[in-house]
């Protein structure tokens, strides 16, 4: 198949990129590289099958070959990126999705939007399953981000029942590996590269709050399994193991080898105290579930890091 995958030269749209050029496909990556990077894909660079357009998709798009299949990753994804870039983040949302969404609907394509956990906000049910509505500051200082997602799920459901376009969408829980960017913010490369330069690990809060870690192939994985189902509501991706970050950061010290503290400050304003994905209906319609531990995956990324911190 000829597929389009926007936002490609990200952390997670490499790595997709990569998968389905392995399986044979035709991939076409879109990217505006504003937080994505050509180095992510420099290692694909001899296939044949690959094609790189740098374009903003908040604009228009025309592509004159027949797609099959279009993963929509497009957007700023970490607090320091969407913080940054709060209007980009709103227009590839909404803008965004309505220009590939256009592309699905003229090529008659079936098109898988990527969202996010966030759009739970902080939950007030544990763990999360697709049916809850979500708990969400929208003029918060995460509201563009969260927003953007809940109004493109909106967009993308309009599609499908007014224009029958063919759509999937999955809700992206915290994913980690190889080709994150050090310096983005999240956690798992902070507390990664401040081990491996010796630094103190920056903890918010009193480290009581959760998170759940799902390495990098088995979400491709299961983002694959999704487009290729044949169920067009949200289904959670992610893994329901939870750990407070308190016992990951030590979790990274004892791997790294790292003789750090750790370095209390204040939790930022709508950060989620407790992040865990229900994957009941990925479970029972994909039979897929996570593969990769965590110690193993962090293992992997931490090998990957002593090279490019």
């Amino acid at each position: 198949m000829r597929i389009v995958v926007t936002g490609g030269a990200g952390f997670i749209g490499s790595h997709l990129t990569e998968a389905l050029l392995s399986l044979g496909h035709k991939v076409v990556v879109i990217d505006n590289f504003i937080t994505g990077s050509r180095k992510n894909l420099e290692h694909l660079g001899s296939s044949e099958n690959l094609h790189i357009v740098e374009h903003d998709i908040t604009k228009p798009i025309f592509l004159a070959e027949t797609i099959d299949r279009i993963y929509h990753l497009a957007s700023p994804a970490s607090p320091i990126d969407y913080q940054k870039l709060p209007i980009q983040t709103l227009k590839v949302g909404a803008l965004g999705t309505h220009n590939l969404l256009g592309m699905a609907k003229v090529q008659k394509a079936r098109i898988l939007m990527a969202s996010t956990s966030e759009v739970y906000g902080d939950p007030e049910i544990h763990p999360q399953h697709e049916g809850y509505w979500g708990h969400v500051n929208p003029v918060g200082p995460r509201g563009c981000y969260d927003e953007s997602k809940r109004f493109a799920e909106a967009l993308v459901v309009a599609y499908r029942d007014y224009h029958n376009v063919d759509t999937r969408i999955i809700r992206i829980f915290n994913t980690y590996g190889p080709r994150m960017r050090l310096n983005d913010g999240r956690v798992v490369p902070a507390f990664i590269s401040q081990a491996l330069k010796g630094e103190d690990l920056s903890v918010y809060g009193d480290g009581t709050q959760t998170r759940s870690f799902c390495y990098v192939s088995d979400l491709v994985r299961g983002m694959i399994k999704v487009m290729e189902a044949d169920y067009k509501d949200p289904i959670n991706l992610g893994n329901p193991a939870e750990i407070t970050i308190r016992e990951f950061a030590e979790k990274i010290m004892a791997l790294t080898g790292s003789q750090a503290r750790l370095s209390f400050g204040p939790l930022p304003q709508d950060d989620p105290k407790r992040r865990q994905p229900d994957i009941s209906r990925a479970r029972s319609l994909l039979q897929w579930e996570p593969a990769v531990s965590l110690e193993e995956g962090l293992k992997k990324t931490i090998e990957w890091a002593k090279n490019n911190v």
